[in-house]
């Protein structure tokens, strides 16, 4: 009788195992395009546009128009620049940063985690770590070194840090708190 009830739970367990399956792949197949994608960035034209953002160009340090609206932080990776932007849309700083070597893609991101002091991918001593993506396997944020250095980092390794100096980390730290909207730009 054992013999025959194993044989009963055995093939309910594989029919079950069937069902779900079936049942996965049905789910799969009808997902609308696009839905079933695994970007982590927001697919607003302005935040995922590959051409340069438009600049005032009298006023360099003005923020880009196509930046978004509403409270955010502004980050241009070819301008080397970050703005910090009120809900009025008003902003609150600008400061140049130095890039690490893996760029993060454009688009919208969230800040998904902080560090109050770390130890950098290259060694430094790093405070107000402002995390928001990640990239070529590499995460992607914010920092300060704690000895004020912003040197550009060594070509040869991959590094997703962008380092301000300390009163700029200072900055960022207080207004990026998780869930704070990147938005980066050309």
């Amino acid at each position: 009788m054992a013999g025959s009830s194993s044989g009963i739970v055995a093939g309910l367990t594989v029919a079950a195992v069937a069902t779900v399956g079936f049942l996965a792949y049905q789910a799969s197949a009808t997902v609308p395009a696009g839905l079933g994608s695994t970007a982590h960035a927001s697919t607003s034209p302005a935040a995922v546009a590959a051409k340069k953002a438009p600049r005032d160009k009298k006023n360099p340090t003005a923020l880009p128009a196509g930046s978004g609206t509403g409270e955010r932080v502004v980050y241009s990776v070819d301008d080397d620049r970050v703005w910090l932007v009120a809900k009025n849309n008003k902003v609150n700083r600008t400061f140049k940063v130095t890039p690490g070597t893996v760029d993060p893609p454009t688009g919208t991101y969230p800040v998904t985690s902080r560090s109050n002091a770390i130890t950098g991918t290259d060694g430094t001593p790093i405070q107000h770590v402002v995390r928001f993506t990640n990239a070529d396997n590499v995460a992607i944020g914010f920092s300060a070194a704690v000895s004020g250095a912003t040197d550009a980092p060594d070509p040869t390794t991959k590094s997703g840090g962008i380092r301000e100096s300390i009163a700029d980390g200072a900055a960022m730290w207080e207004f990026a708190t998780i869930g704070q909207s990147i938005v980066v730009i050309r």
